[in-house]
């Protein structure tokens, strides 16, 4: 009976694997070019309203992190003034926010000429200029400094002003001949921490680190040195979760319920395989570009999120391997063992999936509404879950009308063959005897339409 109970997964024609394939190529592909056109730059209302001088309202946008904002205003037949007007968000109770200009080749904190803005406890402000040099880098105190060398950037008519949290920081500068509108580097930053008027060191995350840019006043067009990192380590992560943290998940309860009980459905075995080899497909793109990320990144390294990735790849790798081509035939005596393992390593792969997912969020830092779709997909998941075992359970335990009828000496004929009750009915999850424990013509021992041996659904 045994044999049967497997017959749907064992002879189950392979499934073609171009339509996965196919599958992985198309997503992947959409992914990349949703993520490449994902952000709008357009500036927020609040910002806009805060920079409009007299009715007229500044060109701006939106930088690319931290959640700043930009506007200015080119002069008219004086193409080397310019009013700049910065807008960042500070939360605590202190911190500071910057912006600056650098007349080297390109954008970079070293050699930048900046006004920073200074939230102090007292919930007082205070805008200085600075000039920020190598030794600013080796930790060397930043303190405000006069832009008065000749051929350098002039800053005059500095301005702050904030509204509820948001801050933002105001100049009429005057670039010199070897500052360029059409191709200026500029760099931002936003720190927590100031003593007085020197701003302490910002934190070390990827917005900060990716803070500058190389932009176009006349055309509002801007270039980031990090910009083509940001966009793969978005497809990063959609990936990961599409592939690691929604797919992989599906799969394992589609084979859980619907290969013999509550559910019956014959294409359970290919829609599962197809399933898990997309998930894994994507999973694996996502994971090679996280390789890739992490070998390029110069600043800093993610030590706890790369080991987990590289343990999830390593153990889903040889999951898959071992599923399709090395899994012990139904009748061999090792399969119950196998089983164990299966199960056992599927459910602890899915746990640190979710575990790592919500690393690399943290790590991004995007906005709050990862965080949260991601939340609202497991929590899917976990109704979808709860939902099909209340109906196992349910199911399970509501009496059969064949059973009607059936008198003692049949329960004690049965009872005689295994360690379940009459028809092989024993309650989901538990073991059992050879013949009882199980769905009615199942082996007895796991979760009712197993088939026996470990208790839980196969991952494959």
């Amino acid at each position: 009976m045994s044999s049967n109970m497997y017959s749907s997964s064992s002879n189950s024609p392979k499934p073609p694997l171009i339509f996965p394939l196919l599958t992985t190529l198309f997503l992947f592909l959409f992914l990349f070019l949703s993520a490449a056109a994902q952000s709008s730059s357009e500036c927020s209302e609040q910002f806009r309203g805060m920079i409009t001088t007299h009715g007229q309202t500044p060109d701006c946008r939106k930088l690319t992190t931290l959640k700043a904002e930009f506007g200015w205003t080119i002069f008219e037949n004086k193409t080397t003034t310019v009013d700049v007007f910065f807008g960042a968000r500070l939360d605590n109770d202190e911190g500071w926010l910057a912006w600056g200009v650098n007349p080297g080749h390109r954008p970079q904190m070293i050699g930048t000429r900046a006004m920073i803005g200074i939230k102090y406890k007292n919930e007082s402000f205070g805008v200085y200029t600075y000039n920020i040099t190598s030794g600013t880098k080796l930790g060397c105190q930043l303190l405000p400094s006069k832009l008065d060398e000749d051929d350098d950037v002039i800053f005059s008519n500095l301005q702050i002003r904030n509204q509820s949290e948001l801050v933002v920081i105001s100049a009429t500068i005057n670039l010199p001949s070897r500052y360029n509108i059409s191709r200026l580097h500029h760099v931002w930053q936003v720190g927590d921490e100031a003593d007085g008027n020197e701003p302490k060191k910002h934190p070390t995350t990827l917005q900060n680190v990716d803070s500058t840019e190389t932009i176009n006043l006349k055309t509002s067009i801007g270039h980031s040195v990090g910009q083509h990192r940001r966009h793969l380590r978005t497809v990063h992560g959609i990936l990961n979760i599409v592939g690691w943290g929604i797919l992989l998940p599906l799969g394992v309860i589609l084979a859980r319920y619907f290969r013999q009980f509550p559910y019956q459905w014959k294409y359970w075995f290919i829609a599962h395989i197809n399933i898990q080899i997309v998930g894994y497909t994507l999973g694996t793109i996502g994971w090679a570009i996280g390789l890739v990320l992490g070998h390029s990144s110069r600043y800093y390294t993610f030590r706890i999120h790369r080991i987990l990735a590289i343990f999830i790849f390593t153990f889903t790798t040889l999951q898959v391997m071992l599923a399709l081509r090395l899994k012990p035939e139904v009748t061999d005596e090792y399969r119950k063992y196998w089983d164990m393992y299966h199960h056992f390593l599927g459910y602890a792969l899915l746990a640190l999936i979710s575990v790592n997912i919500f690393q690399g969020i943290a790590i991004l830092k995007p906005d709050h509404t990862w965080k949260w779709a991601y939340i609202g997909v497991l929590g899917a998941l976990a109704a979808i879950t709860l939902a099909f075992e209340i109906r196992t359970w349910v199911k399970f335990l509501q009496p059969q009308k064949n059973e009607k009828g059936k008198d003692n000496n049949n329960s004690d004929a049965h009872t005689s063959t295994g360690g379940g009750p009459p028809n092989g009915r024993g309650p989901p999850l538990l073991g059992g005897g050879g013949g009882g424990g199980g769905h009615p013509g199942g082996g007895g021992g796991g979760h009712p339409g197993d088939g026996g041996g470990g208790g839980l659904p196969q991952f494959n």
